[in-house]
């Protein structure tokens, strides 16, 4: 699918060589992306992602993934700062849209965008915060292990219980990315009560998602991720209506960075918020 644009700009469909590009933009705006995001990205949806380009450059990106027949994300929305003002990411934002049909659609934005996204049809359900820094490393958690392919079933159903669909295909890639690690908390009898992937980015090591029964538990599974890190800077994004895991990440020394606005077009499957202790990523919800 190709859509011409306002000077020249043509926005076609996005190859994974051509996400290359794009990382480096989102890196260059601090975003800080995992270095094997990519891959699982395409993975869930590979005719998700779309680039504008003017003259075969490229100039602008957003990726729109469908999840489920009721359900997209849409994250990727960029421009090259030397390009902005010129229309480009309108007409971007338009191509890439009509990929959802008639979805729901979320996203993260920043915050100062939020009145834009509000008159394309978006509406704020809560703010994520990213906290970063070194945490402590604590004693040893108990019920903690890394993950196998023995747990893939119990980890993708619990996935399941706290994101507004299923995604077996995206957590089949994103558990065993080059660099992710795993980790649960074993509740016994077959039963997790909860689980965290750790994996490198640019800039530190980024966790997501880390979802988790209760704050113990999530201070558990944070503590293994800590002892993983060995001393390296750890980023991870907090819904802010979670306080128990906003107090958690104050308590472990953590800082506040920025803070993005979650917003969906519509409803949205009913999941256990409560759970998510850190969203999985920014750019896929």
């Amino acid at each position: 699918m190709t859509s011409p644009g306002p000077d020249g700009l043509v926005v076609g469909q996005a190859t994974l060589d051509d996400w290359k590009v794009v990382g480096g933009w989102a890196a260059d705006e601090g975003w800080n992306p995992g270095l094997s995001d990519s891959v699982s990205f395409f993975a869930q949806d590979p005719g998700g992602f779309f680039i504008g380009r003017v003259g075969g450059e490229p100039v602008s990106a957003i990726s729109v993934v469908n999840y489920s027949a009721d359900y997209a994300f849409l994250g990727f929305y960029l421009v090259r700062p030397d390009l902005r003002g010129n229309g480009y990411g309108l007409a971007t934002w338009e191509t890439a849209l009509a990929h959802a049909g008639d979805r729901t659609v979320g996203l993260d934005g920043v915050v100062a965008q939020q009145d834009n996204y509000r008159k394309s049809g978006f509406e704020l359900a809560y703010r994520t915060v990213r906290f970063t820094g070194v945490a402590p490393v604590g004693q040893e958690p108990s019920g903690v292990r890394a993950a196998g392919p023995a747990d893939r079933a119990a980890i993708t159903a619990y996935d399941s219980a706290c994101y507004p669909a299923d995604r077996p295909v995206f957590l089949e890639s994103w558990l065993t990315a080059p660099g992710h690690r795993t980790f649960v908390r074993d509740a016994g009898g077959g039963r997790l009560s909860g689980y965290a992937v750790i994996r490198p980015a640019r800039d530190s090591l980024r966790i997501g998602p880390l979802f988790a029964d209760t704050a113990d538990d999530a201070r558990a599974l944070f503590t293994a991720l800590a002892a993983d890190a060995d001393g390296r800077a750890l980023a991870i994004d907090v819904p802010r209506t979670n306080t128990e895991a906003v107090a958690l990440m104050e308590k472990l020394g953590l800082a506040p960075s920025f803070e993005t606005a979650r917003m969906y077009t519509g409803p949205v499957r009913a999941s256990a918020g409560e759970r998510v202790h850190g969203v999985t990523s920014l750019e896929l919800g």
